[in-house]
Parts: structure tokens; C-alpha cells; sequence
């Protein structure tokens, strides 16, 4: 027990008290929301990715597997979902939502900052390729999922094009693969605003928690949330089993796999009109309890 209480005050209660501070500031103070998502989302999260990548001694084939193991979990996560949500009759709209929110976790301001605290930076290197692979996935399939529930799905892959996290990729592959010494005046600035990304990430999840309201289809949240918390760690160890993925690697694949609801579904959800309240109230609940399954989960990485 002692040993839970230490990895939950170092690696998740910080998180949760940071989240508070933008829960505030979103309550109290009117804080934009909007305005900090976008400037993570196309500043903070690019020169992080790029930052991570170029100082990382991560090969492609590793990266390769990461990104494998992140399709594969999100395809097994996809499989369970839908064999829960056949008892629980849902709508058209209301399948799409409940297959997003089990599908993707929240790799970015939780998982990341928790990789980090509990594992380390070589952790956080193997957390960044999990955490691209898995905006692709977002923007591409999570795109394709939402908009199958009342659209066309027609234009939806065209969202992928303003992922600045790929133009990251591609850049730090070019610089790796060319051997290019970037000049200091460039590398300052990408590891300061890359610095700032995961403290900002934080206080985007509380301002964003700050908007829930009370749950829609208990049943189906309460299902959502069990999968996302309870059966996705054991996908996930799965599928590092199956890939071969072990060390540093193994732990931020898995802790990131085991997150709860990411928050980018509400804006899927809102986009599409697939039960945002529903979506909203799952981010939120899974978040609240995600301390009692990633702490012991984090334990057992550890050993």
C-alpha cells in the first residue's frame, strides 16, 4: 500500500493538481479553452514531437513497432466495443460515439506528463512515437468512426492535413537521416516552446473537465469506462507481447494504451453530432478514476 500511495503522489497527483489550476481557470476567470487547445495543439505539441524525435536515439524500426502496437491496440479496444455495445442498444449516433471514446485514450496531456514522472525521459522518447501514431489514428479512423454516425464521410480525411504533429515527423526524419546540425537559434526556441507543451497540456485536460455535466446513459458510460480503464491495459500487454515490444518501450505503449477517454472525442463528437454529452461525461468520469488503475498498473511496470 505504501508503495501505491508513493507512485500516486509523484507521478499522478501532480497531474491532477495542475488540472486544477486550469479548472479554475476555466471556472472562475473565464479562461479561453479554445484559444490554449490551439496553441498547443499547433505550437507546443509540433516542437515537442520534433524535439523528442532529433534527441532520441529511437531507430525507424522501433518507431515501426510503436506505431504498430498503437493500431493494434486501438483495433482489438475497437472489437471489445463493439461486442459490449450490442446489449446495451444503442443508436447510430450514440455506437459512433461509444466506439470513440473506447478506442482512443488520452495519450496526450495525461499520458505523456504521467510516462514522464513515472518512467523517465528515455520513456517519454518511446511515449512521443506512441502519441503520433496515435493522432494519425485520431484524425484518420477516429474521423471516419465519428462521421459514420449521421454524415458523409466524404472530405474527412482531408482533417488529417492540419495535424502539425506529422509535419514534426517528417521534418525529424529529414534532419536525422540528412545529419543536418540545426543552428542554436532554431534549437532554443523548439526546446523552449517544447518544454512548455506538457505543463500546458495539463491545464487544457482541467479547463476541458471543467465543462462536464451530469453522465447520459449511466449504463453506457459506466461500460465505456470499464473498458477504457480496466480492460485496455490488458490489450495492451498483449499486444507488446505479440509485437515484441520490452523496456522503455513496453511501459509508455502500455500506460498510454490504459489512459482514460481522450479528450480531442468531445470535439469529434461536437463536430459530428454524435451524443457529446455522452462523450463529455465519459472523458470525465474515466479521468476522475483513472487514478485507481494506473497507479497499480505503473507499480507493475516498474517491476
Amino acid at each position: 500500500m505504501g508503495t501505491l500511495l508513493s507512485i500516486f503522489a509523484a507521478d499522478i497527483l501532480p497531474i491532477f493538481l495542475i488540472a486544477g489550476v486550469g479548472f479554475l481557470l476555466a471556472r472562475h476567470l473565464g479562461a479561453s479553452v479554445t484559444t490554449l487547445a490551439h496553441t498547443v495543439f499547433y505550437a507546443l505539441i509540433p516542437c515537442l514531437v520534433f524535439n523528442m524525435l532529433v534527441t532520441s536515439r529511437m531507430t525507424g524500426l522501433q518507431f515501426g513497432r510503436l506505431a504498430l502496437f498503437n493500431v493494434l491496440v486501438v483495433a482489438g479496444m475497437g472489437l471489445l466495443a463493439r461486442l459490449a455495445a450490442a446489449p446495451l442498444r444503442l443508436s447510430r449516433p450514440e455506437l459512433s460515439a461509444f466506439l470513440l471514446v473506447v478506442m482512443f485514450s488520452n495519450t496526450g496531456n495525461y499520458g505523456l506528463p504521467v510516462v514522464l514522472f513515472a518512467f523517465g525521459p528515455a520513456a517519454l522518447a518511446q511515449a512521443t512515437a506512441f502519441f503520433v501514431a496515435g493522432s494519425l489514428l485520431t484524425y484518420t479512423v477516429g474521423v471516419l468512426v465519428a462521421a459514420t454516425g449521421r454524415r458523409s464521410i466524404r472530405g474527412a480525411l482531408g482533417k488529417i492535413v492540419r495535424v502539425p504533429a506529422i509535419y514534426a515527423v517528417a521534418a525529424a526524419a529529414v534532419i536525422l537521416e540528412s545529419g543536418i546540425q540545426l543552428p542554436t537559434a532554431l534549437t532554443r526556441p523548439i526546446a523552449l516552446l517544447s518544454d512548455a507543451a506538457l505543463p500546458t497540456m495539463i491545464l487544457v485536460l482541467g479547463m476541458q473537465l471543467e465543462g462536464a455535466r451530469r453522465p447520459e446513459r449511466p449504463s453506457a458510460v459506466a461500460a465505456a469506462v470499464a473498458l477504457s480503464l480496466v480492460a485496455a491495459p490488458f490489450v495492451a500487454l498483449g499486444v507488446a507481447w505479440i509485437v515484441g515490444v520490452s523496456g522503455a518501450a513496453r511501459q509508455a505503449g502500455v500506460i498510454l494504451a490504459s489512459m482514460p477517454v481522450a479528450v480531442v472525442t468531445t470535439i469529434l463528437a461536437v463536430e459530428f453530432d454524435i451524443a457529446p454529452a455522452f462523450v463529455k461525461s465519459a472523458v470525465f468520469v474515466s479521468t476522475l478514476l483513472s487514478p485507481f488503475t494506473l497507479t497499480p498498473l505503473i507499480a507493475y511496470l516498474k517491476n
